[in-house]
């Protein structure tokens, strides 16, 4: 098996182990009848302590100051965002939608990576981002009126993760991925404590049902996240980082078969618009001799 078939079926393991946990994630909010502040909580705790035994089989120390430094600061900070936002958008929102408004987060890394990091992309990959946000409003469908507001959750989600995908590249190379992890699902947790806050009433343990569907939640983004952290490192970037928009295809079936969603014919072609774009702006990336480490394609 060559390293770029390796890497290619890693990633698409990974998105499938995503799309699990969004699924898992999306049942213990609905039909398991625990809050989203609290199942984000406890997701968060029970996917660092993974990762935790993780970076100590691994001979990593799951502490490192290096958390401190500006630049896992401000990924930190954005991931929060994403988090917090996320969770809420899967909990109130059609899983079909979230995960649709979700791929376009990196084209906002594109954009980001022009202003922020100084790259410069071509008129190509301009009309790629265009039309990318193009499909990013027919899902939305703002009218006179305004945008849905469970619809901005998903929105502010997916910047929060395009800024921490953005931020990832001022990171420090010497943390390790395990690291990595048990800080992002630390950060997993603190979103769930600020749910909680503005949650009515007090919080209450969830039910048996709802804890093992969260316990599955964090057991399937573990291993997607573990996954996809070796995909990116096998083989060629450019040809494995596309398969990460096979997570949309393992939505909609798990939207459709468990969740009874039927997304209408505008979110279809918004959300084929939106992988359209991020596929191509990759490719461009891989015949212009893109380095590995370009904040397109350094996510997690």
């Amino acid at each position: 098996m060559s390293d770029n078939l390796r890497g290619s079926l890693l990633m698409i393991f990974a998105m499938l182990g995503f799309g699990i946990e969004d699924a898992f994630f999306k049942a213990a909010t609905g039909t398991g009848g625990i809050t989203a502040g609290m199942a984000t909580l406890q997701f968060g705790l029970l996917a660092m302590v993974l990762y935790a035994v993780y970076a100590k089989a691994q001979g990593v120390p799951v502490w490192t100051t290096a958390y401190l430094k500006a630049g896992l600061m401000i990924r930190t900070g954005f991931e929060i965002v994403g988090r917090l936002f996320f969770a809420l958008s899967l909990a109130y929102t059609p899983l079909s939608t979230t995960s649709a408004i979700l791929q376009a987060a990196p084209l906002v890394v594109m954009l980001g990576a022009v202003f922020v990091l100084g790259e410069r992309i071509g008129p190509r990959r301009w009309a790629a981002m265009v039309v990318g946000f193009v499909g990013v409003v027919l899902i939305v469908r703002p009218s006179p009126s305004g945008i849905e507001p469970n619809a901005i959750f998903a929105l502010l989600g997916m910047i929060g993760f395009a800024g921490r995908d953005l931020a990832t590249r001022t990171a420090p190379a010497t943390v390790h991925a395990a690291q990595l992890g048990v800080l992002g699902f630390a950060v997993v947790s603190l979103a769930g404590v600020v749910i909680l806050c503005f949650e009515p009433g007090m919080p209450a343990l969830p039910a048996p049902g709802a804890a093992l569907l969260i316990c599955g939640t964090a057991v399937s983004g573990v291993l997607g996240y573990t996954a996809m952290t070796y995909a990116m490192r096998t083989g060629e970037v450019g040809v494995i980082a596309p398969f990460r928009y096979s997570r949309l295809i393992v939505a909609l079936i798990l939207a459709y078969t468990l969740f009874g969603e039927r997304p209408d014919a505008m979110t279809l072609s918004g959300a084929a618009l939106i992988v359209g774009a991020g596929i191509f702006s990759l490719l461009r990336d891989r015949r212009a001799g893109a380095k590995p480490d370009s904040a397109l394609h350094r996510l997690s």
